[in-house]
C-alpha cells in the first residue's frame, strides 16, 4: 500500500529525493525555501510503500496570483522538474498524479503544473542517431487520458543537451568536436586562469549577468532572487561558482549545481573584454572535471532549441553546446491539469499581456544595474 505523507522538516528530504530516479536540483529543499521567500508556499510530499521506504517525491510550489478583472485571489500550483519517481511504475505514477490533483483540490487552485524529466526521445530528429523513447510517449498519452493538457506556459527547458561523465577525461576531451578542444586549451594558453568564486564575488556574478542579459536580449530577475539562489545553493554545497580571469581580471564565470549524480549548469555570464582567449570554454572544461570529480555522472547544458534550425534563438547556443560534446535530450515538457476549467482558461488569456509587461519591466531594471 502507497501513501504520501507531507514532510514539514528538512532533515533527511535531500537524501529521500536523491535516492530516487532522476532527481533535480530543483526539487531539493533549498530550491522550495529560496521561492518561499518569492511568494511561492512550498509543500514536500513524499510517498512510501508498505515497508516505509521512500518511493516517490514532489516538491510543490504554490503562490498566490490576482488576474485582471477578478476580484478574488487565485491560487496556482507547480511542481518543478516534478514528480520525482521511476515513471515506468504504471500503478506508482498513476497514484502520485491522482495524489497531486487532490491537493490541488484540497488547495483550491485553478490548476496543477508538472514538468517531470521523463525522456520523450534522444538525438535530433531525421538525423542519425536519434531515438524516440516509448516511455515518454507512453506518459504523454496517458496524462491526456487523465485530463491533463499540454501547457502552453513552458517554464522549464523541454530540450537539453547532457553530457556523461563517466569516461575519463581523455576521453571526455577527445568527444568534443575538434574546434571546442583548440578552443579549451587556447584558453589556457592565452593566460585565462579559473579560480572558486565566494560569496563577497556575488555583487560581481550578478553585474555580469546582467550584461551578458543586455548584450544577448534575455531577461532576468532582479539582484535580490540571484543572491538568494546563489548564496542558498552555495552554503549548502550544491553550488559552486567559478570565475574566468586574465592577468586578475573578472572576464567571466559560470555556476553549475550538483546534486545525487547529475550536474546543471543554470547560470552563465561573459563580458565582451577578452573574448578573444575563449574563456567561457575552459570553464565548461573546468566545470565538467569538477562535477566529475564529485562523483557526478551526468553534466546537463541546460537547454537547447525547440526547432533544430537556424531560426531558433537558441542556435547559436546549441552550437556551443554540441562541441562539448554533448546529446540532445528531449523531454515531455510540462503539463496542465486544470481544477478550475474557466478561471484556467482566463489565465492563459491574460498571461503573455502580463509577461510581456514583466519582460519591459525588467529590462529596464536590468540595464539600470550593470556596473563593471
Amino acid at each position: 500500500m502507497i501513501r504520501h505523507e507531507i514532510v514539514l522538516q528538512s532533515q533527511h528530504w535531500n537524501d529521500a529525493v536523491a535516492s530516487l530516479p532522476n532527481a533535480h536540483v530543483l526539487q531539493t529543499w533549498e530550491w522550495g525555501q529560496v521561492k518561499n521567500r518569492f511568494g511561492w508556499k512550498p509543500i514536500y510530499m513524499l510517498w512510501r510503500d508498505e515497508n516505509e521506504n521512500v518511493v516517490a517525491a514532489a516538491l510543490v510550489l504554490e503562490k498566490i496570483i490576482h488576474l485582471v478583472g477578478i476580484e478574488s485571489p487565485m491560487r496556482v500550483m507547480y511542481v518543478p522538474k516534478g514528480p520525482i519517481l521511476n515513471w515506468s511504475d504504471i500503478e506508482l505514477r498513476q497514484i502520485v498524479l491522482s495524489d497531486l490533483k487532490t491537493t490541488a483540490f484540497d488547495e483550491g487552485v485553478i490548476f496543477v503544473k508538472i514538468d517531470p524529466d521523463v525522456i520523450l526521445g534522444t538525438g535530433v530528429a531525421d538525423q542519425t542517431g536519434s531515438r524516440d523513447n516509448p516511455l515518454g510517449q507512453d506518459v504523454s498519452a496517458e496524462l491526456i487520458e487523465m485530463g491533463w493538457r499540454f501547457s502552453e506556459e513552458q517554464i522549464q527547458f523541454r530540450n537539453t543537451v547532457i553530457i556523461d561523465l563517466t569516461p575519463d577525461i581523455e576521453t571526455l576531451l577527445a568527444n568534443m568536436k575538434q574546434k571546442t578542444r583548440y578552443n579549451v586549451r587556447l584558453a589556457g594558453r592565452k593566460g585565462v586562469v579559473v579560480r572558486e568564486a565566494k560569496e563577497e564575488d556575488l555583487e560581481l556574478l550578478y553585474a555580469m549577468y546582467a550584461e551578458t542579459s543586455i548584450r544577448d536580449d534575455f531577461v532576468i530577475r532582479g539582484k535580490d532572487y540571484y543572491w538568494m539562489v546563489w548564496s542558498t545553493f552555495m552554503r549548502s554545497g550544491i553550488a559552486q561558482p567559478i570565475i574566468a580571469e586574465v592577468d586578475g581580471v573578472p572576464i567571466g564565470a559560470l555556476i553549475p549545481f550538483c546534486f545525487a549524480d547529475k550536474a546543471w549548469y543554470l547560470y552563465g555570464m561573459s563580458r565582451l573584454i577578452h573574448r578573444d582567449k575563449m574563456p567561457n570554454y575552459l570553464l565548461q572544461w573546468d566545470a565538467m572535471c569538477r562535477a566529475k570529480a564529485n562523483g557526478c555522472r551526468i553534466y546537463d547544458l541546460w537547454g537547447a532549441p525547440d526547432e533544430f534550425n537556424e531560426s531558433d534563438s537558441m542556435w547559436g547556443v546549441y552550437r556551443f553546446k554540441q562541441g562539448l560534446g554533448g546529446e540532445v535530450v528531449h523531454h515531455i515538457g510540462a503539463w496542465d491539469l486544470p481544477i478550475k476549467p474557466i478561471y484556467y482558461r482566463l489565465y492563459i488569456q491574460i498571461l503573455p499581456r502580463i509577461l510581456k509587461i514583466m519582460r519591459v519591466r525588467g529590462r529596464e531594471g536590468t540595464s539600470q544595474s550593470v556596473d563593471l
